[in-house]
Protein backbone atom coordinates (compact mmCIF):
# COMPACT_ATOMS: atom_id res chain seq x y z
CA UNK A 1 0.00 0.00 0.00
CA UNK A 2 1.20 3.17 -1.33
CA UNK A 3 1.79 5.85 1.49
CA UNK A 4 3.17 9.42 1.57
CA UNK A 5 3.74 11.53 4.47
CA UNK A 6 4.88 15.61 4.06
CA UNK A 7 6.90 17.45 6.72
CA UNK A 8 8.35 21.16 6.18
CA UNK A 9 5.06 22.95 6.56
CA UNK A 10 4.96 26.30 9.00
CA UNK A 11 4.78 29.95 9.03
CA UNK A 12 6.66 32.30 7.78
CA UNK A 13 6.55 36.21 6.55
CA UNK A 14 5.82 37.36 3.53
CA UNK A 15 9.33 37.11 1.08
CA UNK A 16 10.59 34.19 3.67
CA UNK A 17 11.16 30.23 2.09
CA UNK A 18 10.06 26.48 2.91
CA UNK A 19 11.34 23.32 1.55
CA UNK A 20 7.89 20.93 1.87
CA UNK A 21 9.11 16.94 1.57
CA UNK A 22 7.60 13.77 1.06
CA UNK A 23 8.71 10.28 1.54
CA UNK A 24 6.88 7.64 0.42
CA UNK A 25 6.52 3.88 1.21
CA UNK A 26 4.82 0.61 0.20
CA UNK A 27 6.44 0.75 -3.14
CA UNK A 28 9.36 3.03 -5.42
CA UNK A 29 8.47 6.55 -6.84
CA UNK A 30 10.65 5.80 -9.98
CA UNK A 31 7.15 4.33 -11.68
CA UNK A 32 4.66 6.91 -10.24
CA UNK A 33 3.93 10.81 -11.65
CA UNK A 34 4.50 12.76 -8.14
CA UNK A 35 2.93 16.04 -7.42
CA UNK A 36 2.48 18.78 -5.08
CA UNK A 37 -1.54 20.19 -4.48
CA UNK A 38 -2.82 22.89 -2.03
CA UNK A 39 -6.34 23.60 -0.72
CA UNK A 40 -7.25 26.93 1.30
CA UNK A 41 -9.85 27.38 3.52
CA UNK A 42 -12.97 27.67 1.30
CA UNK A 43 -11.47 26.70 -1.94
CA UNK A 44 -11.23 23.73 -4.34
CA UNK A 45 -7.35 21.84 -4.27
CA UNK A 46 -5.46 23.19 -6.77
CA UNK A 47 -2.38 22.00 -8.88
CA UNK A 48 0.97 23.01 -7.64
CA UNK A 49 3.92 21.34 -9.41
CA UNK A 50 3.86 17.86 -11.02
CA UNK A 51 6.76 15.89 -11.91
CA UNK A 52 6.62 12.55 -14.25
CA UNK A 53 8.96 9.47 -13.93
CA UNK A 54 11.52 11.13 -16.56
CA UNK A 55 11.84 14.70 -14.88
CA UNK A 56 9.14 16.53 -16.63
CA UNK A 57 7.44 19.31 -14.65
CA UNK A 58 4.04 21.43 -15.50
CA UNK A 59 4.08 24.26 -12.50
CA UNK A 60 1.04 26.10 -11.99
CA UNK A 61 1.08 29.97 -13.58
CA UNK A 62 0.36 31.57 -9.77
CA UNK A 63 3.83 29.99 -8.49
CA UNK A 64 5.93 29.88 -11.34
CA UNK A 65 9.45 31.36 -10.86
CA UNK A 66 8.79 30.94 -7.18
CA UNK A 67 8.69 26.94 -6.41
CA UNK A 68 10.34 24.45 -7.70
CA UNK A 69 9.57 20.30 -7.64
CA UNK A 70 11.95 18.12 -7.53
CA UNK A 71 12.43 14.15 -6.43
CA UNK A 72 15.25 11.64 -5.72
CA UNK A 73 14.22 8.09 -6.33
CA UNK A 74 17.05 6.64 -4.53
CA UNK A 75 15.73 7.97 -1.25
CA UNK A 76 11.97 7.54 -2.28
CA UNK A 77 11.62 11.75 -1.40
CA UNK A 78 9.43 14.65 -3.28
CA UNK A 79 10.13 17.83 -2.65
CA UNK A 80 8.43 21.44 -3.46
CA UNK A 81 11.17 24.57 -2.77
CA UNK A 82 9.29 27.23 -1.94
CA UNK A 83 10.84 31.14 -2.15
CA UNK A 84 9.34 34.77 -2.55
CA UNK A 85 6.33 32.99 -0.48
CA UNK A 86 3.06 35.48 -0.60
CA UNK A 87 -0.09 35.91 1.78
CA UNK A 88 -1.89 34.00 -0.81
CA UNK A 89 0.27 30.93 -0.59
CA UNK A 90 -1.65 30.17 2.45
CA UNK A 91 -3.18 26.91 2.28
CA UNK A 92 -2.68 23.04 3.05
CA UNK A 93 0.02 21.34 1.15
CA UNK A 94 -0.35 17.65 -0.31
CA UNK A 95 1.82 15.07 -1.68
CA UNK A 96 0.01 12.93 -4.57
CA UNK A 97 1.33 10.24 -6.63
CA UNK A 98 -0.33 8.37 -9.17
CA UNK A 99 0.77 4.49 -11.37
CA UNK A 100 0.68 6.49 -14.75
CA UNK A 101 4.47 7.63 -14.62
CA UNK A 102 4.26 9.21 -18.10
CA UNK A 103 1.74 11.98 -16.43
CA UNK A 104 2.80 15.70 -16.11
CA UNK A 105 -0.85 17.08 -15.48
CA UNK A 106 -2.19 19.10 -12.75
CA UNK A 107 -5.53 17.71 -12.60
CA UNK A 108 -5.86 16.50 -9.32
CA UNK A 109 -8.53 13.92 -10.21
CA UNK A 110 -5.86 12.01 -11.95
CA UNK A 111 -4.05 11.25 -8.69
CA UNK A 112 -4.85 8.37 -7.01
CA UNK A 113 -2.55 8.27 -3.85
CA UNK A 114 -2.48 11.16 -1.47
CA UNK A 115 -0.85 12.10 2.11
CA UNK A 116 -2.85 13.83 5.09
CA UNK A 117 -1.27 17.63 4.15
CA UNK A 118 1.27 19.93 5.59
CA UNK A 119 0.19 23.62 6.59
CA UNK A 120 1.48 26.52 5.12
CA UNK A 121 0.77 29.91 6.49
CA UNK A 122 2.12 33.19 5.10
CA UNK A 123 2.19 36.38 6.65
CA UNK A 124 2.34 39.84 6.04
Amino acid sequence: QVQLVESGGGSVESGGSLRLSCVTSGTTISRYAMGWFRQAPGKQREGVAVINNAGITTVADSVKGRFTISRDNDKNMLYLQMNNLKPEDTAMYYCAADGKWWFASLKRWEFAYWGQGTQVTVEL
